[in-house]
This record gives structure tokens, sequence and C-alpha cells, in this order.
């Protein structure tokens, strides 16, 4: 008989209560003992509607008190690396949403103290998870396009378009605006794509007039709603990262993401309208013109494809990808990927972008430290 692993979770957002939860709910090795949020009455809320015994206002108290094999950390950025360290220092297991720290440095930190401690850890970089990112991934690595000569792939959303106080433009809890937000992301698959990233040069935009004020009514440094990344491989390859939280999407969910991928041997598409189409078409040199690929059955693994969001809710709340996944992972003594040290590569990246609009060069990668 397996042990049930008891998870905490630190964080009452719509995305605990959308993601994380429904996946631990349905795993059947998982038990999730306590929830922690900073409004009491919305954590025992939430609570109450997925059967969670424990409620804390505090993440030490419920560290302390409970005797919990993991945490799932769901929290404004500013507090991942405080909570994570202190979770990690009494062996538990860590699930961190990215971006992984406010600095390279803490994410370093924490991914070598993971790395040392023989811990289990999870970054949820969720769309590398998702059926068509997984089979451009098969295609590039067999050799679909031969060489990676470059890639340019465009993020687009507009939840930043009405200017109104989001923690994730106010740069003292996010740590970053867009860039942060949704290049992550993106730089997340690349990365998967087309291997280490040498160098970048990032154009960072405020498009959109925010509020003044947070909503304490004090003022805050606001972060970007848009981003342009360059990219330099270690490949050789290169590429461009388009990131906007201002466009007018005209579909459902209001987002759309286009990646392009050319190479020696051929080129890749890849465009997801978050309603109905979730589609990958490609040419191979020699072969004719571009035409949809079909995403093998083994991919899908039963995931329904009627709709991008029922694809999505199957991936992550029926199979063991992301949290599910992390479950698996230490009920089977694996280290689940992307780990924090992926983590703290991508956060890397994030801190060379950053400084890149801040000095208006190229900055190397490895150049980072803190």
């Amino acid at each position: 008989m397996i042990d049930p692993v008891d998870v905490g979770i630190v964080g009452t957002s719509w995305w605990a209560d959308s993601m994380h939860l429904p996946a631990l709910a349905n795993h059947p090795h998982a038990k999730i003992d306590a929830i922690c949020g900073r409004d009491v009455d919305k954590a025992k809320h939430m609570a109450e509607r997925w059967h969670i015994p424990y409620v804390y206002a505090d993440y030490h108290d419920m560290i302390e008190d409970r005797r919990l094999d993991a945490v799932v950390i769901s929290t404004s950025n500013d507090a991942h690396y405080p909570i994570a360290m202190e979770a990690m220092q009494a062996g538990l297991h860590v699930l961190c949403e990215k971006p992984l720290a406010m600095a390279y440095a803490q994410a370093k930190e924490m991914a070598d103290f993971a790395t040392a401690h023989h811990l289990k850890t999870l970054v949820p970089f969720t769309y590398g998870f998702m059926p068509t990112s997984r089979f451009l991934k098969e295609l590039i690595n067999d050799g679909y396009i031969g060489r990676p000569y470059h890639l340019n792939m465009r993020y687009y959303t507009g939840y930043a378009r009405n200017g109104e106080y989001q923690w994730r433009f106010d740069l003292g809890k996010a740590g970053a605006g867009v860039v942060g937000d949704l290049g992550t992301h993106f730089f997340y698959i690349a990365q998967m794509l087309y291997g280490d990233v040498k160098s970048v040069s990032c154009h960072l935009t405020h498009l959109v007039e925010r509020a003044s004020a947070d909503s304490e009514g004090k003022p805050y440094e606001v972060g970007d709603d848009g981003a342009i990344i360059t990219l330099q491989f270690e490949n050789g390859a290169s590429g461009v990262i388009q990131v906007s939280a201002v466009c007018y999407e005209d579909t459902p969910f209001g987002q759309t993401h286009h990646m392009e991928f050319h190479g020696s041997g051929g080129t890749l598409y890849s465009y997801t309208d978050w309603a109905t189409v979730q589609m990958v078409s490609g040419a191979r040199v020699g072969e004719g013109q571009v035409k949809p690929l079909e995403i093998p059955e083994r991919i899908w693994a039963g995931a329904r494809r009627d709709t991008v969001h029922n694809t999505y809710r199957d991936i992550f709340r029926q199979q063991d990808n992301m949290t599910r996944g992390f479950i698996t992972a230490i009920v089977e003594n694996k280290q689940p990927m992307p780990d924090f040290q992926v983590g703290a590569k991508i956060q890397r990246i994030l801190a060379a972008a950053i400084k890149s609009h801040q000095e208006g060069r190229w900055i190397e990668v490895n150049s980072i430290t803190t």
C-alpha cells in the first residue's frame, strides 16, 4: 500500500483553484492536508469546497504544525523564495510557480539547496506540457528541420489593456512585468526546443497607463506590458520572442500563440487560438508545401481535442503532467521536470533580458550572477 503524499498549498488565487487543487484532488496518492492564504475567509471558502481540513493565515505555522510531505506555492513572486526555502529546510518537496524568484541569485540558491538535499522540485511552465509543444520537441529532436537556424514566437493577450492595478505589474511584488509573467513561458519552450541561450537583447514597453497606486493606495514601480527579446543560442541559432498583454485577440480566451521554426532541413509552424485550434504544420526540404502534421495519439493520451481548454483540463487534471506529475514523482522517487535547476536557468535569461533593456546592449546570460 502506498502512503498518501500530504500536501499543503500556499495561495488562494484563481490559478490555485483552477489548476493545482483539481489536479491534486484527482491524484490517487495526494492528500490535500492544508491551505494557507492571507485572506482567511477566502482560504476557508476554498478549504470547504475542496475538503481541506486545515486552514492557515501564516505559512510558517502551516509548515511547523502539519506533517507535510510537499508544498505547492502559488503566490505573488516576492513570496516564492522565503516560502520555498523554509519548506525545503523542513525537508519538504516543493512545487513553485514561475518566475522562481525575484532574482537569479535567489533562484540559484533554491535550486542548489534542493539538489544538495535530494528534494523533488517542479516549476510549472504550463505550455511546455501541451500536446503541440511536446510534438514540436519530438519533431525537432528527430531532425525535422535539420540544423536549427532561427525561431519566432509570439504570445498575444489582453489582460493589461484596462490599466487597473494588478500585482503582476507591481515590480515590488512581481520583480518584472509581462517579460516575467509571459516571457518566461516562451523562454522555457525556446530552450526546450533549441537548447541553451547564450545572449539576449531586449526592449520592454509601457504602452498602457497604469493605476498610480496599489490596492492599499500606495505608489509602486510599474512593470512592462510588452517585450521583444532577441536570443542567440549556444548552437548558433537565433530567435525572436514577443510577448504582449495589451493585444485585442478576438478569441473566447483572449489570447493566441504563434510559433515558427526554420532550419537547414525544413520548417515548422504552430498556432493555438485557445478556442478550437491547436495545430502544428510543416514542410521538409523537397517534400512540397507546408501541410498540417497530425499529433500522435500517444501524445494526446486520451485528452479531449474539441476545444483547447478541454485538452488543457485533461492534460493537467487527469494525466500525470505538472502538479499530478509532481506527486507521482514523489511516490516513485523520481525527479520531476522542469525542476528548480531549470527554473533558475530561465530566471537567468529573464535577468539578462531586463538588464539588456536597462543598459541598451546585448547581455551574455552567463554574466548574470545576482
